[in-house]
């Protein structure tokens, strides 16, 4: 599933931008959109359920694009995050949240999902991955870099082979219909899942 959250301060233009997904030759049957107005309301679904592509404008009150995008970073280096906006002043300002593209309004259609096509086929093309909300972050961990998930008292830990441990504070079972045995994963013990490969 490619989840895409769509942020906007204009309902017309975040419900044009939906209208374009719908009718997008090359859409994926597993996409889901979200339609956000201003970036607060993005970031807290982004922490709950982290999206896949970020769409979002740079020009809104409050908590403006450029300023939304480095909430997300911090928090996820991974989101494809590209901007729709009317201004092209910002464009530098887009390569400090390392933005996947850039696009003006009105966006051209062919421009458009061209952009799309290239961040499905990213993400396509990346191994399996789970999203695993930590302490601090949430995180995207490619299942081949799993060597062995640990249940402590009320936490879990994500051991992985680039030497990093990743703890969260959901229970091990929530992984145990994700981390499956046809992906190379075995529950051996009650508070171990370890990768047979």
């Amino acid at each position: 599933m490619i989840r895409i959250g769509i942020c906007d301060d204009s309902s017309a233009f975040l419900h044009q931008t939906q209208f374009m997904i719908d009718h997008w030759d090359n859409r994926p049957q597993d996409i889901i959109t979200e339609l956000f107005e201003d970036g607060d309301a993005l970031i807290l679904a982004h922490s709950q359920n982290p999206f896949d592509i970020i769409l979002l404008d740079i020009v809104m009150p409050m908590l403006n694009g450029i300023d939304a995008a480095k909430e997300l970073r911090e928090k996820d280096k991974n989101v494809k995050i590209v901007f729709l906006t009317s201004s092209a002043e910002f464009a530098l300002d887009s390569y400090t949240v390392k933005a996947s593209n850039y696009l003006l309004k009105p966006l051209e259609p062919t421009q458009f999902f061209t952009c799309l096509d290239e961040l499905i086929f990213d993400i396509k093309s990346v191994s399996k991955c789970i999203i695993v909300k930590g302490l601090d972050a949430v995180y995207r961990i490619p299942l081949s870099n799993i060597e062995h998930v640990e249940s402590q008292s009320k936490h879990i830990i994500f051991y992985t082979s680039d030497n990093k441990t990743i703890e969260s504070t959901d229970p091990l079972y929530t992984y145990e219909n994700i981390l499956l045995f046809e992906d190379g994963f075995f529950k051996c013990h009650r508070s171990y899942i370890i990768n047979i490969h």
